[in-house]
This record gives structure tokens, C-alpha cells and sequence, in this order.
């Protein structure tokens, strides 16, 4: 019997934390939340820790059910309140449920809630990983490392096993369940927690998809020249629906903000699909983006380490590839 082909009854926590509030939408969970419920499901009984504002919590609850979640744990969280809350929220979990593991997204709030838990329960934490499987043993995490050139699995000798998984990773789903809700008795800890004590709102224009999160993303490199023809990036994103990228380079070039980094020293995505135009593939951005689904690489030097990585590659000029390839596309919409 194979590692992905074993099962379990044993519960296997997930954490799910409210998404960004949004004036006149309805509460919604996080990003990573179906993917975390799906890999639990492989493992065992998907038990939801749902945390997030009172009022928000049953349509929170109603979503992590339809999302496969066999139990839904609540806990109401101060939104004001940062990282110990939420700890005291998995402990109180994982004291009454027991787990074989805990799964929690690579986000920056479930790597925050994820560091605390272990720290606080001595537990082992495997981060950023890629898939989770269960062997003859228990339950293992595998990574992508050293800039994707290896695949390690990491396992603990003792538990819970605490994970996190990088957004756009997991690919099954669990099957919608009906909701069997209940609230968790949470005491508070008392643990230092930092507080959000004012905050400036800016109005973000923007109607692309997140790029951590990001099913479809088209990346720049220094081979678009500047700030201005960045704007070809721009406009086959917007054609295809995804989100936009930059390596290191054109970033420190000034084409694009930091925000927008993949790679090593930016962000680490794993979507369906991923363009890269004028991107040379320097070693540093391959470790961000390359499991990726599929990859698409657009640049003029054949000789470039992007096409070794690459299911598609493309020698050319993109200054008349990309138009060409925006027309295209809207030809056929």
C-alpha cells in the first residue's frame, strides 16, 4: 500500500481564519482554506478550527462545512487582537481533539499562528510544504528545496505534526459535508500579542487575484526595459485573469513594487499556470515559482536557465510575441 492510498479516522485539525473584510460581501474564509480541508481529508476526519469575528462565525462555520470540513470547531476572535488569540484557539483544539497533525496555510498569519502553537505545545513544525502523505508511520510533509532542485519529506517522532502548506499546492478537494458545528472553549493565555491600535484604509483599485493565491500568474523580468513596457505583463494578466509577477530584477529595476516578488527573497507560488516574459530564470526566482503546473517562458536567449524548467518555451522577441499573443486571446473571447 502507497503512502497517498492509506486512511485514517484519527482527526486532523485545520485552521481557518477569516478573509480580508469587504464593504456589502458576506464574511468569507481565507485563502488555502479548500486546499487545507482537501489534504486533511486524505489524511483522516477533517475537523475545521474555524476563528474569526462573533457575528461572522456561522456563515464562516456554513463554509467550512461546504468545503468538506466533517466537524467545525469556532472560536470568536477580536479582529483588533494579532497572533496569541489564535494560538490559544489551535491549543484548546488540539487538547480536546487530539490530532494526528495540524494543517494551517503558508500564509502570513498561519505561519504566525503555526510558530506560536508549536513553540507553545514543544511540537514539531514542518513549513511550507508542497503535499502531505501518510506512510506506514504517520503522517509526512514533502518540500520543495534548494531552489526546487530537491523533494525531501520531513516526519516527526512524536505529534501533533504541525504544517504548513504553501498556497496553490494542493490539488484535491474534499467532498461538501453537513454541517456539524460547535464552539471551543478557548481561556485566554495571557501570552503577549501585539494590537492593532489604528489603521489608514487605502483604496486599492485593482480587481486582479491575490498573487500568493493565484491560480493564473503572468511574471516580468528585466527583459521588458522599463517601468513603461512592464505594462505588457499588465495587459495579457488582465486578458487571462491572473495576477502579476516580477522577479528580483525588475523589481530592484524599479518596474514594479516589491509587493509583486516572486521568487527566494519574495513570494512562493504554486499556480495552474505561470507565464514568465523577459525572465531569465535565475536560481532565486526558480525556488518560487517552479511548481508551478504548468510554465510558460517567453524570452529572447535561448540559452536561458528559464527553459530548463519550462513545459513551454518561447525564443523570441516579446515585444512582438506578447501582442501578438493578447490579440489572440481576445479574439477568442
Amino acid at each position: 500500500m502507497t503512502s497517498t492510498e492509506m486512511t485514517s479516522n484519527e482527526p486532523i485539525l485545520t485552521l481557518l481564519l477569516a478573509g480580508p473584510a469587504v464593504a456589502d460581501e458576506a464574511p468569507a474564509l481565507a485563502d488555502g482554506a479548500a486546499e487545507a480541508l482537501g489534504a486533511a481529508a486524505r489524511l483522516g476526519t477533517p475537523v475545521a478550527v474555524v476563528v474569526g469575528a462573533a457575528d461572522a462565525l456561522p456563515q464562516l462555520a456554513e463554509a467550512a462545512a461546504s468545503l468538506g470540513a466533517a466537524r467545525v470547531l469556532t472560536a470568536a476572535v477580536d479582529p483588533a487582537q494579532l497572533g496569541a488569540p489564535v494560538a490559544d484557539a489551535l491549543a484548546a483544539a488540539v487538547a480536546q481533539e487530539a490530532p494526528a497533525a495540524v494543517l494551517v496555510s503558508h500564509s502570513i498569519e498561519g505561519s504566525d499562528a503555526a510558530g506560536r502553537l508549536a513553540a507553545r505545545l514543544r511540537a514539531p513544525l514542518a513549513v511550507d510544504a508542497v503535499a502531505v502523505e501518510r506512510d506506514d508511520e504517520g503522517i509526512v510533509a514533502k518540500h520543495s528545496v534548494y531552489g526546487g532542485g530537491f523533494e525531501v519529506t520531513s516526519a516527526a517522532t512524536y505529534g501533533p505534526l504541525i504544517v504548513t502548506l504553501r498556497l496553490g499546492a494542493i490539488d484535491h478537494r474534499a467532498e461538501a459535508a453537513a454541517p456539524q458545528v460547535s464552539a471551543l472553549e478557548v481561556g485566554a493565555s495571557g501570552r503577549p500579542a501585539a494590537a492593532v491600535e489604528g489603521f489608514e484604509s487605502v483604496v486599492q483599485a485593482s480587481e486582479r487575484p491575490d498573487l500568493r493565491s493565484a491560480k493564473k500568474i503572468v511574471s516580468g523580468g528585466r527583459g521588458l526595459g522599463s517601468k513603461e513596457q512592464f505594462a505588457l505583463v499588465e495587459q495579457l494578466a488582465d486578458t487571462l485573469g491572473a495576477a502579476i509577477g516580477a522577479s528580483r530584477a525588475a523589481v530592484d529595476a524599479g518596474y514594479v513594487d516589491q509587493s509583486l516578488q516572486v521568487g527566494q527573497t519574495g513570494t512562493s507560488v504554486s499556480p495552474d499556470l505561470y507565464i514568465a516574459v523577459g525572465i531569465s530564470g535565475a536560481i532565486q526566482h526558480r525556488a518560487g515559482m517552479q511548481t508551478a503546473k504548468t510554465i510558460i517562458a517567453i524570452d529572447k536567449d535561448a540559452n536561458a536557465p528559464i527553459f530548463e524548467i519550462a513545459d513551454l518555451g518561447v525564443v523570441g522577441d516579446l515585444f512582438t510575441i506578447v501582442p501578438q499573443l493578447v490579440q489572440a486571446l481576445e479574439a477568442r473571447k
